[in-house]
């Protein structure tokens, strides 16, 4: 053999070598990220695909395939594969519904979410408690809660937010990108417009969720409104998808003092996709969303972040986060290239969560000896807006 035709396979046997090590750091990788995301039940604070099927399919779900659906950014597939162990659907009606018919449109993506875990058992669990989180995660379904986004849902009443509980409502985000009678949205901080925050029935409402241990999100709301649910809490609130202010000066975002009220609270900040809240631009990747989730653990600790991606709320995603698929991706992404343990990705991914809603369901406990449903009335002027109201007194 000549020296040339030696160098050629030594360079040949070397592009072996190392092509075959990168291969096995990198099924290395992959193994470690799978087995994390099997000891723990990666939970999401926020996803709108029951919203998607009333958009796409006017929640006509023997025309949908839910296994594949490409339309929206999740399906049970993509699920699968994104190894969702828990999931909070969204329950979302415009607030061009307040003062109308918003009880009803939150009632049918209620319904829609109670049809759609029903049809697909093999998949999906109706969960209402953290041990049922675990529980759905050792039977492999998706352990699936609802949330309802925004106040106006509960039109005002005490006795609409028990109800909703009762069908399985574990949280509420106070308010949208819309004040309710009783409390003040975020879009408030941008004009410089937020005064009161929480007025005493939107105290009210906060503990009469305390009582019942229903989650108390802060996303959406006003920084006033923030501050004024964290001093009323006796229990720790979330905010379901929402991230730094210091890296995205929106309104949507949680500010210093906010985030230091939070860890003093014991709640969770659970860190949103939505590229505008990201990077405050239409572009963003998963390099941007895990600064957010790095800034908040390094502001007030690990204990205190989580993830929210706004799935199907969101018309844009960041690069490398599309769908509900990707989640591996970025527990793999914080391990590899931000130096996460093990550890510490268990706590983002669903121990941290968990600890908010034991917490928030102890509080119900403690309260349950002490305090008996509030039965506090708005009236008359305090509605804003009777048009559709037969009592007002």
């Amino acid at each position: 053999m000549t020296g040339e035709a030696v160098d050629h396979w030594y360079v040949l046997l070397l592009f072996v070598s190392v092509a075959s090590l990168t291969a096995v750091k990198s099924a290395s990788v992959e193994t470690r990220q799978d087995d994390l995301l099997a000891t723990v039940p990666l939970t999401d604070g926020h996803n709108d695909w029951p919203d998607k099927m009333f958009d796409l399919a006017r929640y006509q779900l023997d025309q949908l395939d839910l296994y594949s659906w490409s339309e929206t950014q999740t399906d049970i597939n993509r699920l699968r594969q994104g190894q969702v162990g828990a999931q909070f659907w969204a329950v979302y009606t415009s607030c061009s519904t307040q003062y109308s018919d918003a009880v009803r449109a939150c009632l049918d993506q209620v319904d829609v979410i109670h049809r759609f875990v029903a049809k697909y058992p093999e998949a999906f669990r109706l969960v209402t408690t953290a041990d049922g989180i675990v529980s759905a995660f050792n039977a492999s379904l998706v352990g699936s809660l609802i949330g309802i986004e925004g106040g106006h849902c509960i039109d005002s009443s005490l006795a609409t937010l028990r109800m909703f509980y009762d069908l399985g409502v574990r949280y509420l985000t106070l308010t949208h990108n819309c004040d309710t009678p009783w409390a003040e949205n975020n879009k408030r901080d941008d004009t410089n417009s937020s005064f009161i925050g929480l007025t005493d029935f939107g105290k009210d409402v906060v503990r009469e969720m305390n009582r019942l241990g229903m989650l108390v999100d802060l996303s959406h709301v006003s920084k006033a409104t923030m501050v004024a649910a964290l001093q009323t809490s006796q229990a720790p609130v979330i905010f379901s998808h929402s991230s730094a202010y210091e890296l995205c000066p929106k309104s949507r975002n949680v500010q210093n003092d906010v985030l230091n009220m939070t860890k003093a609270n014991g709640g969770i900040v659970m860190a949103n996709f939505y590229p505008p809240f990201v990077s405050c631009s239409d572009f963003a990747t998963m390099s941007d969303v895990a600064d957010h989730i790095d800034y908040i653990k390094n502001y007030i600790g690990v204990d205190y972040v989580g993830i929210g991606g706004d799935f199907n709320g969101i018309e844009i995603t960041p690069v490398g986060l599309e769908d509900s698929s990707k989640y591996p991706d970025l527990i793999g992404y914080l391990r590899t290239d931000r130096g996460w343990s093990d550890a510490d990705l268990r706590k983002l991914a669903g121990e941290n969560f968990l600890r908010v809603f034991r917490a928030v369901e102890q509080v119900s406990r403690d309260l349950a000896a002490t305090m008996t449903p509030l039965e506090t009335r708005l009236t008359g002027q305090e509605l804003g807006n009777t048009t559709c109201r037969s009592i007002t007194d």
